[in-house]
């Protein structure tokens, strides 16, 4: 191994380094913001509305829920395919409005959470609450 491959190797290890102190560092700090009273009070708030838009836009939107479930009976990927791919896995959202929803029908993503209860939320499914 030549010295220029040796020098090489030292600064790509200092760099992954020091990229993996910094991403420590940014979860510290996100950990921290996150778990302020003031946050966790506004999360309860999302939260709530999300929960009550949903229940108030079931009646229109079951239908929507109805045909996902019965594609995921049937397996059928085609129809599974044409959907929103507004997805939240972790939180147990997944959209289940036809892709394009939000412009073309100005609905927001509207699907069941993990209890099963209706959910609505504008944009994307909230990563790290």
């Amino acid at each position: 191994m030549t010295t220029g491959d040796e020098e090489r190797q030292v600064q790509e290890a200092v760099r992954r380094h020091v990229r993996s102190s910094a991403f420590a560092e940014a979860e510290d700090v996100i950990s921290f913001v996150l778990s302020a009273p003031q946050v966790q009070e506004a999360r309860a708030q999302v939260e709530a509305a999300e929960t009550q838009l949903g229940m108030e836009l079931r009646a229109r939107l079951q239908p929507f829920q109805d045909r996902y479930d019965q594609a995921v009976r049937d397996g059928d990927a085609a129809r599974l395919a044409g959907i929103c791919p507004g997805k939240h896995g972790r939180w147990g959202r997944i959209c289940v409005l036809p892709d394009g929803h939000e412009t073309s029908m100005k609905e927001p993503h509207w699907g069941r959470n993990s209890e099963g209860q209706p959910i609505a939320w504008v944009g994307s499914a909230p990563d790290d609450w």
